[in-house]
């Protein structure tokens, strides 16, 4: 019966969004069947939403109208509404619980502001049952404000609050425990951006010392969590820098204080700093561990056969104390949507030149004087793309709805002895990161 009351839910939920903010309960709730159950739950939620309009939030994974979560631990849903009235504070989060067989409103929280932005349900105490938190947008700037509440089956208690422009939850230091991980600005509008890390300690929400990022905070392109070469969890944070590059800062706990690992005292901005700007972090051998990147100069060729400066990229991970793990050596194209791994033994001599449609990958002599061609990296589109990529020694290595890769050896492959089955294990196409809708 939950799961069917679940389902239900979320299906009402999903309704909510397609109809929008102003549809009534009744209006988008059409199904079928009702349970005695979902009865009771809609005649309490359309009581509750008197005077108030359905105000779904507006990014992260919990985005219904009406969620559930087992706020107090006791084995049975809660159920969430998200809405907006007109008063002083008009941010409504309505509570419901199951008493006996009806459905009550059990809390009301009000704050202010104009829009939910994020809501997550978290572990933070180490009590039974779950902390909310939720993010709103309290004007139309960059900053926003976090709150965590804990409900214990009678009343809310708010554990903390924080202006903040991003915020993601973590847990840094393994004890299977939540942390909020807070960014947020600077003094002024032109200072580096600041990290917190929010956790509870000894029964307490703790903030920890800030923790310095390398841009502004509205530079934040991307946030990652993953671990680092020795295991310990870390969070990515990548920003931009001028028009053509990325800078990544990574937060992690050192000796149970909260920093950021990456930050160089010479330069005060991260080791590796400046990358192409449409590579980020990510774990790019699917080791659990994340990979940074860092862009290797190729040694150009004669202007006849010159085009667009190519790079390699060397990946690497970062341990505890930010000294740096050499991962893998890849050549990206992006526009191309593919990537080729490439042996360490010899990536410095290697020299990427674009025609066309048509990637040649050129290995110099160890005096930089000559380069032989290994071999070529080609893209088919047209109708007789099957048939192209067999021809003339050439051999497939991955076939797409409207495109096929292939590849041929050249002499220099046969020398260093790089084989067909070698060349296929090390293209790779490049994995879309759903999150943001950019590219790893």
């Amino acid at each position: 019966m939950k799961r069917r009351i679940l389902l239900l839910i979320l299906l009402l939920a999903a309704l909510t969004v397609l109809s929008g903010c102003m549809a009534t309960l009744d209006q988008m709730y059409c199904l079928p069947v009702r349970s005695e159950d979902v009865q009771n739950l809609q005649s309490a939620i359309s009581k509750a939403m008197t005077g108030l309009e359905y105000c779904a939030p507006l990014s992260g994974e919990n985005q219904q109208t009406v969620q559930s979560a087992d706020l107090d631990g006791d084995g049975e849903m809660e159920y969430l509404v998200f809405a907006k009235g007109s008063s002083e504070k008009p941010m409504k989060i309505l509570i419901f619980t199951l008493d006996h067989d009806d459905y009550v409103l059990c809390a009301r929280l009000e704050s202010n502001g104009f829009a939910f932005d994020q809501v997550e349900y978290i572990q933070m105490d180490g009590n039974r049952g779950m902390e909310l938190v939720v993010g709103r947008q309290v004007s139309n700037q960059v900053l926003r404000s976090v709150t965590v509440y804990s409900f214990d089956g009678v009343q809310v208690e708010q554990q903390m609050s924080a202006n903040y422009s991003r915020f993601v939850t973590c847990d840094l230091n393994s004890d299977g425990l939540r942390e909020i991980l807070v960014l947020r600005p600077g003094q002024t509008e032109t200072d580096n951006g600041l990290a917190e890390l929010y956790r509870f300690r000894d029964g307490n929400m703790e903030r920890s010392n800030e923790a310095t990022m390398s841009e502004p905070v509205d530079q934040v392109k991307r946030i990652v969590t993953g671990k680092l070469q020795d295991g310990e969890p870390a969070v990515y944070v990548a920003s931009t820098v001028g028009e053509s590059a990325i800078i990544t800062d990574v937060y992690a706990m050192v000796e149970n204080s909260f920093r950021n690992v990456s930050l160089s005292n010479e330069s005060g901005t991260s080791v590796q700093t400046l990358r192409n700007y449409y590579v980020y972090a990510t774990d790019i051998d699917g080791d659990g561990v994340v990979e940074l990147p860092d862009l290797i100069n190729m040694a150009p060729m004669d202007d006849a056969r010159s085009v667009e400066r190519q790079y390699l990229i060397r990946w690497y991970a970062m341990r505890l104390d930010g000294t740096e793990v050499d991962k893998l050596f890849t050549f990206h194209n992006y526009v191309g949507g593919w990537y080729f791994q490439l042996n360490r033994d010899w990536v410095s001599r290697v020299t990427v030149v674009q025609s066309g449609h048509a990637y040649d990958f050129y290995i110099w002599d160890h005096a930089f004087e000559n380069a032989e061609k290994m071999m070529t990296i080609y893209a088919y589109t047209g109708q007789h793309r099957e048939d192209q990529a067999v021809e003339n020694g050439r051999f497939v290595l991955y076939r797409g709805e409207s495109v096929v890769y292939a590849a041929k050896l050249e002499d220099a492959a046969y020398t260093l002895g790089i084989t067909r089955e070698d060349v296929t294990n090390g293209f790779h196409m490049i994995q879309q990161e759903w999150k943001t809708g950019e590219t790893d």
